[in-house]
């Protein structure tokens, strides 16, 4: 189900986004798309219709795409009442999520208004299927649920979920009425743009790793601690497509250096066929850059968080140039959160972020530019 992504352009949008890609490619593809904002560019109405009697192509040319990525995003505390407007849930955000050609965050809730609090957990989060409508409303085209809150009210919790995903229709990975469900890629074309996407958790509570991972007989969530799993998910993904991207759940909290693990997960999947990598669970932004040709961003921080605060507050949106397959160019929009909703950073605010986190790159292992 492409859901017509490609088409939510508007001639202007299509135009700034042709400037983009222009100054991307004459920076060489080393981190910046492009002088334009896409917050204040805006993306609204239908792209320009065709000549009358142009025949439609039976198979669109593939066109370089923009893919937005946010952080852990719920609807616990003070953003729960944004649930009663979901078209402004999200707030200022929303027009950079939408001028994208796809977005997509880590839906770190349970969808479900019952289920049981799952023992031992300090913290639980769960949200009401509205939240899949405010999601839409800001862009939002697909949300992984492989973490560590997915299955927070346990197994009732989870059949809520999966008929809420069913019911609305939203794009999510991760989670599933059985193994091959969950490790099952997302598939939509976009601009001709064939794309697969995988999401799956390297973070589990160990005394819930029986009950929330999905097996071949039962409901949960993709689990990335099966690495010979995680890699044949990727494989399969792989085929018939073009671009393949996996969203991990991995990493140690408030920390901004990877995990070994982490880092030679990233490696395996990168040899399986994965093109982009992204992922969080720390709490805080982690680097980005590229292993070889393949971009790897290892923590995209806090998004939508009731409490984030001091360094859990650091945010910011991940935009990457996709064409022919590959990552050409990328760009770290840094923000800050405030009342639960990121708020994009600029002037010499944004510029001092900016540096702080290209410098995270320094213990990624990961290039600046692709090989």
């Amino acid at each position: 189900m492409t859901r017509g992504l490609g088409m939510r352009r508007t001639t202007i949008v299509a135009t700034a986004l042709a400037g983009m890609i222009s100054m991307a490619l004459a920076t060489g593809g080393c981190g910046l798309i492009g002088s334009g904002d896409p917050e204040a560019e805006g993306a609204t109405g239908a792209p320009k219709a065709a000549s009358p009697g142009t025949p439609a192509p039976s198979t669109p040319a593939k066109q370089p795409i923009l893919v937005a990525f946010g952080g852990d995003v719920h609807f616990e505390g003070i953003l729960r009442p944004r649930l009663a407007s979901p078209s402004t849930a999200l707030g200022p955000i929303a027009r950079t999520l939408r001028a994208a050609d796809l977005a997509m965050v880590n839906l770190e809730t349970a969808i479900t208004t019952g289920g049981t609090p799952a023992p031992g957990k300090q913290f639980t989060f769960r949200a009401p299927p509205s939240a899949f409508t405010a999601l839409k409303a800001a862009g939002v085209d697909v949300v992984s649920m492989a973490n560590n809150h997915g299955m927070d009210y346990m197994e009732s919790g989870l059949r809520d979920s999966l008929r809420a995903i069913k019911a609305s229709r939203f794009p999510t990975v991760g989670i599933g009425r059985n193994a091959a469900e969950a490790y099952r890629p997302y598939r939509v074309t976009v601009k001709g743009n064939r794309l697969a996407i995988v999401g799956a958790t390297q973070v589990l509570d160990d005394h819930l790793i029986p009950a929330w991972t999905a097996t071949d007989s039962k409901p949960g969530l993709a689990s990335a601690k099966n690495v010979e799993r995680m890699v044949q998910a990727v494989r399969d993904a792989r085929q018939g497509a073009d671009v393949v991207i996996v969203h991990l759940h991995w990493g140690q909290e408030l920390a901004t250096c990877p995990l070994p693990r982490q880092q030679d997960l990233a490696r395996r999947l990168a040899e399986a066929g994965a093109d982009v990598i992204v992922g969080g669970h720390a709490h805080v932004p982690q680097g980005g850059g590229y292993l070889n040709d393949v971009y790897v961003h290892y923590g995209l921080g806090n998004f939508v968080f009731y409490s984030a605060n001091g360094p859990t507050a650091n945010s910011g949106v991940l935009l990457l140039r996709i064409q022919d397959g590959k990552v050409t160019a990328d760009r770290w929009r840094p923000a800050r959160i405030s009342g639960g909703l990121p708020r994009l950073l600029t002037g010499s605010a944004g510029a001092a972020e900016l540096r702080r986190w290209k410098s995270l790159r320094g213990c990624t292992g990961l290039s600046a530019r692709p090989a």
